[in-house]
């Protein structure tokens, strides 16, 4: 596809003599700079989405005896039973 741009002169003058060393056209030199990019981009985008999940960095864990740990009243019980011995 064809298209314009506006680009500096400094900066195209920098591009065709890094085309000239690098033996490839203006276009190409473009055209894998955007691509390069562009995944840069894709890749910023992708881990900014990426949530962190909370760590316990503490000591201890399930305490024995703690059989059904799904059960919310059973862990409630244990809370209590923790709290109170503070």
């Amino acid at each position: 596809m064809r298209t314009t741009l506006d680009l500096e002169d400094t900066l195209i003058r920098e591009a065709k003599a890094y085309a000239a060393r690098e033996g490839k056209s203006l276009t190409r030199i473009i055209e894998e700079a955007l691509a390069a990019r562009l995944r840069e981009e894709n890749i910023e985008h992708a881990t900014a989405q990426t949530q962190s999940l909370p760590v316990w960095h503490g000591k201890g864990g399930l305490r024995s005896g703690v059989v059904n740990p799904a059960s919310h009243k059973h862990l409630l019980d244990l809370i209590d039973d923790t709290e109170q011995a503070l």
